[in-house]
């Protein structure tokens, strides 16, 4: 059985590591506060309008990376459904990180990322819808409301069961509750394209 200490440590460090901010730390390297510009979100997209391409790729790389490690960290040293734990962890530290004043992301990225190393082959697939939806649509949101939905189905495809499936449902809803202002704005038309103009 596994030890509750060693989970309990390996959560808190994903969410510990989950909280360092790429959106963040990236916009600040090059002396701009992202709270500051555009939606204010320090994520990707909001990068992107920004800072432009570079920029964006690296604060996406940086977010992925956290989730994959995360899953990583979890899967090899106890469980895959410990690894979905972890990804969780990360992905709220990513929202609400202790090193930012808890405005982060949308966690987008780090899910994502986390599905990387627990369902590579699903979460290639996933990967590839939302690259190409942004690209189709310019709608980032539309793209990773769809990745959410597709989160479990892809960790089913894998062959995960159980406790690893409640992890992932669990990190869906997050990030999916996450972007109800989104949500919103989709329904009414209003929501913004990766170019800045409103959708509808």
């Amino acid at each position: 059985m596994p030890d509750p200490v060693a989970i309990a440590l390996l959560v808190a460090a994903s969410y510990l590591v989950g909280g360092i901010d790429f959106g963040v730390i990236v916009p600040r390297i090059m002396g701009v506060d992202i709270y500051g510009k555009g939606s204010g979100n320090p994520g990707t997209s909001n990068v992107y309008r920004t800072l432009g391409r570079g920029p964006a790729l690296l604060v996406m790389v940086g977010d992925a990376a956290k989730g994959l490690g995360a899953a990583a960290l979890g899967s090899l040293l106890i469980s895959d459904a410990v690894g979905f734990a972890c990804v969780l962890a990360a992905v709220v530290g990513h929202i609400l990180p202790v090193w930012h004043g808890f405005k982060g992301g949308r966690g987008v990225a780090t899910a994502i990322g986390g599905l990387g190393w627990l369902a590579p082959w699903p979460g290639l697939v996933i990967a590839v819808v939302w690259l190409a939806i942004v690209v189709v649509l310019k709608i980032a949101s539309a793209a990773s409301l769809l990745a959410m939905v597709l989160y479990v189905p892809a960790a089913i495809i894998q062959g995960h069961r159980g406790a690893a499936l409640i992890w992932a449902g669990a990190t869906a809803v997050v990030v999916v509750a996450r972007h109800s202002a989104n949500i919103r704005r989709l329904v009414s038309g209003a929501e913004r394209r990766i170019a800045g103009e409103a959708a509808g």
